[in-house]
């Protein structure tokens, strides 16, 4: 009787973060983990060829190797999810965020204090993949961390609300990366910029990896975890208990959100790519577009949370998808059009499906592994899913325009969605489920 009146006490007593405390920590700690992505993948297209790879080689294949590094970063995430998931299911979510964040932002601020090719030669690229495998290790390991914090204190029936507010980073990211490099482009001459003007946004993400620091060195291990924890039922290897036990939720994970990963990359990194050396588009007007569109991805990522709670997470899912699907087939005919006005709306679309897939993605992923294991779980499907999904998709979508035509890239898109719609009918529901409670 006074062991388990003094076990409630412990409970009653137990630390709990405030609604307002893990929700920015979750967007803020996404928010800088994606700005830094992104401003490597638009610097992949328009300065990395020509600063560290060979000057001898010709344009498009300069372009194929430096979507190549892009590529490393992917290919790292599903090693960061092992890594950074055996840490956040066996030691807690809260100090896993901060090493992961750690590592993504050092490795960041090193690419803008990188010397280029014409300074050291070929040490320059590898340097350069060496950052962004850096990168990936701590994507891999920041993105479902961040996603546990908001869904693991939320209150029941408001897990996808939650949920959804890692993801608004996204787009936050997005635009702080693209906006960064147009004020650049506005305010320098392109020989500055080209010569150490691009390396600012890199340096100054330290500032805001300090910020995301700050916040996230102030909470308390979630209520979820906490409950693992207080009946020692940690998992001593999560990754082999994923692996060996929940090997089917893995696959269709992965395979769920592939479409996610394949709209957002065509829409952005590709047609970026695309449409500056192909359509005629300056560097400049392209991302003005890209920047303005990409308020219809974070408008849509609250959207789809409420869509989430209302009708399920699976049923979104499977509508998005298959709009997605719809997409593919008039992919190349808006965005060659040669109509400035259609080719925003053609972003605005593919922006805004990215968000509608996007905002329920972490809470699907989550919510069909136990605690135990759901940092490891929902982390490597969401990376193994990056690999699929867009780690060579703007590799690939540049071979298939450049061969077959722009179509054969919306066919892609069409293909990927209606693999990710098969998934999602073969998971279940999770909407009504107690899933913090299943240790």
């Amino acid at each position: 009787m006074a062991s388990s009146t003094s076990a409630a006490i412990n409970e009653e007593a137990a630390p709990t973060n405030s609604k307002f405390r893990v929700l920015t920590a979750s967007l803020v700690g996404t928010t800088i983990e994606f700005f830094d992505f992104y401003i490597y993948a638009t610097a992949a297209v328009i300065i990395f060829p020509y600063l560290f790879f060979p000057t001898s080689t010709d344009p498009m294949t300069a372009t194929i190797q430096s979507l190549a590094t892009f590529a490393i970063a992917f290919i790292a995430r599903p090693i960061g999810a092992a890594l950074f998931g055996h840490l956040g299911d066996r030691i807690g979510r809260k100090a896993t965020l901060v090493a992961a964040l750690l590592t993504m932002g050092i490795s960041t601020v090193a690419i803008g204090l990188l010397p280029t090719y014409a300074q050291i030669g070929i040490a320059a690229p590898l340097l350069l993949a060496l950052c962004r495998l850096g990168q990936g290790l701590g994507l891999g390991g920041e993105w479902s961390g961040a996603v546990l914090l908001a869904t693991e204190n939320a209150p029941e029936g408001k897990r996808a609300w939650y949920g959804m507010f890692p993801q608004l980073g996204a787009p936050i990211g997005f635009i702080l990366a693209t906006g960064s490099f147009l004020l650049l482009g506005a305010f320098m001459s392109e020989e500055a910029f080209m010569s150490w003007g691009w390396r600012i946004p890199f340096i100054s993400s330290a500032l805001l990896v300090i910020v995301g620091l700050w916040i996230r060195l102030k909470l308390h291990e979630t209520p979820a975890f906490q409950n693992v924890l207080n009946k020692q039922k940690e998992v001593n290897v999560p990754f082999k208990e994923v692996m060996t036990k929940h090997w089917g939720m893995l696959i269709l994970g992965t395979i769920a959100a592939i479409c996610t990963f394949v709209v957002f990359y065509l829409t952005t990194v590709f047609a970026l790519n695309w449409g500056t050396t192909q359509l005629g588009y300056s560097r400049a007007d392209f991302l003005e577009l890209q920047l303005i569109a990409t308020l219809c991805f974070a408008a849509f990522i609250p959207l789809s949370a409420i869509l989430a709670e209302k009708f399920g997470r699976k049923a979104t899912s499977i509508g998005v998808c298959v709009v997605s699907a719809l997409f593919g087939l008039v992919f190349a005919s808006m965005l060659e059009s040669g109509n400035t006005l259609v080719v925003f709306l053609f972003l605005c679309i593919g922006l805004a499906i990215m968000g509608l897939t996007y905002g329920p993605i972490g809470t699907v992923l989550s919510e069909i592994f136990p605690t135990s294991v759901r940092y490891t779980g929902s982390a490597l499907t969401f990376n193994l899913a990056g690999i699929f999904g867009a780690s060579f998709a703007p590799l690939i979508a540049t071979k298939l325009a450049t061969e077959y035509g722009l179509a054969a890239v919306g066919y892609y898109l069409t293909a990927a969605s209606i693999l990710s719609l098969l998934a999602f009918l073969a998971i279940r529901e999770t909407k009504h489920d107690d899933v913090n409670s299943q240790i």
